[in-house]
């Protein structure tokens, strides 16, 4: 989990950076009172509207306290007992009994795809040991993943006014679900019958939206509909969020096609890709390709100013030299903006073929050479 944390870390460094206007050219109109439209792999903003600004999230809230438990459940067979203080919570609900037995799995799948209220907190409750203290959790996986604008008091989303989230947050949130193999798996689902249960999916897009892969649905008086989504294509994920919108399921059809549309995934460098060739000394081969050593691709759309740039190149390497060996580095740099790096390596080998370099030898040098050989050989005496 560390890795991961800080993978998305750095992802989410670059949004400031690489934000769009919400009034770009071909932006459909849409009705959420705050939205963002996420590239999930790049973390470029493709569509931001009031973005920074805190509002109730209702149930998307779960998508956090999924991300938590799996982080807490090493086993998705055990065997949970439900406390009393887990049951009657208002909303929508699991109706847990109080002694009965369920599988973390199954709490986990009421918890995402029916939206159980109390599956959220006998959850809380079976992680931490207390609700409070697991809600502590959240706020700090919030804080790991760069989420400025946001404040749990509670689980299930049916908290004060203390409990809200911008929409950027939001979409920072959903990408980290897409890296969780478990979430990400669950809220794909569109159903499933599991510990004598049947749940199904609240999305309607997964049924609606070709390539949408999940994630939550909310709704509270307080937050009004709310919506986090996710779709590929062609290898390009998508994260949209819209808060307090009336007509969800059209604008995430709208913006996920703009994405798509405006912003393809394209790849600018080549895994193994010769950028320059440097030479090389004390080895017959006299030079070598300088490789990129990983695949560099990024949501461009055809009005991008797209540059790449070498630093850190000798002027030469010196046998033996290995492939793969690091030479330099390459930056990719959207109107001038950096949008990716990796190093440039060797694309080949050279051995140590040459132990020294010999300077050119005239006629006159070889025969003092010679007769050195004979006056130091002598006469030979029989």
């Amino acid at each position: 989990m560390p890795k991961t944390i800080l993978y998305l870390a750095l992802l989410f460094a670059l949004l400031a950076c690489l934000a769009m206007n919400s009034a770009a050219a071909g932006a459909p109109p849409i009705s959420a009172a705050s939205a963002v439209l996420l590239d999930a792999d790049s973390g470029r903003l493709l569509y931001t509207h009031d973005e920074n600004t805190p509002r109730a999230i209702a149930s998307t809230t779960k998508l956090m306290t999924a991300l938590v438990a799996s982080d807490c459940i090493s086993n998705l067979q055990q065997e949970i007992i439900v406390r009393e203080e887990w049951t009657g919570i208002e909303g929508t609900s699991l109706y847990l009994e109080p002694g009965e037995k369920l599988t973390a799995e199954t709490l986990l799948y009421g918890l995402l795809l029916h939206s159980g209220n109390d599956a959220a907190v006998a959850l809380a409750g079976f992680c931490a040991g207390d609700t409070e203290t697991f809600v502590d959790w959240m706020n700090r996986r919030a804080e790991d993943l760069g989420m400025t604008h946001t404040h749990f008091t509670d689980p299930n989303g049916l908290g004060s006014e203390d409990h809200y989230a911008s929409a950027l947050d939001m979409a920072k949130l959903g990408a980290a679900c897409l890296e969780d193999p478990l979430v990400s798996k669950i809220v794909a689902t569109r159903t499933i019958h599991i510990g004598g249960r049947s749940f199904t999916n609240h999305n309607k897009l997964l049924w609606q939206y070709p390539g949408c892969n999940g994630m939550k649905t909310g709704f509270t008086r307080q937050a009004g509909r709310t919506l986090v989504s996710s779709a590929e294509r062609d290898g390009q994920r998508l994260v949209c969020v819209t808060l307090n919108d009336g007509d969800d399921w059209r604008d995430h059809t709208a913006l996920l096609d703009y994405g798509f549309r405006e912003f393809p995934r394209r790849t600018v460098v080549n895994r193994g890709q010769i950028f320059r060739r440097l030479p090389v000394t004390g080895s017959l081969l006299r030079s070598l390709p300088v490789v990129a050593r990983d695949e560099l691709s990024y949501p461009l759309r055809e009005s991008d100013r797209v540059r790449v740039v070498l630093s850190d190149l000798p002027v030469g390497g010196k046998a033996p030299v290995h492939a793969g060996e690091i030479v330099g580095s390459l930056r990719l740099l959207v109107n001038d903006r950096l949008a990716g790096e990796t190093y440039l390596v060797w694309g080949a080998s050279a051995g140590q073929d040459v132990l020294r370099e010999k300077a050119r030898r005239s006629p006159l040098d070889l025969l003092r050479a010679a007769a050195g050989m004979v006056e130091a050989t002598g006469p030979v005496l029989l």
